[in-house]
């Protein structure tokens, strides 16, 4: 028994909307964990939150975001980014 036009569009778009469920529930279920740093750099302090899907991805996007402030130019933001930071808080 061969497919028809109509059949084997009913068949892509359905195959397509399980594709996209898959997608999106697998991004809405990923597990995020939110950390607090605070970094000292050059006798300023700041404290950033971020969120990621691993502890490491979450602890670097706040210290990014701490040295970016914290720091006067790209060479200088470097620099920061080498420091270890003064405080790693988990929130959840």
């Amino acid at each position: 028994m061969a497919i028809s036009r109509t059949q084997l569009r009913w068949l892509i778009a359905a195959a397509a909307a399980a594709f996209l469920a898959i997608i999106v529930t697998s991004t809405l279920h990923q597990t995020r964990i939110k950390y607090e740093v605070c970094v000292n750099y050059r006798g300023g302090q700041h404290c950033a939150t971020a969120e990621g899907s691993t502890s490491d991805e979450a602890i670097r996007s706040a210290r990014d975001i701490d040295c970016e402030l914290l720091s006067t130019g790209r060479d200088d933001n470097v620099v920061c980014l080498d420091q270890q930071p003064s405080s790693v808080r988990q929130i959840r």
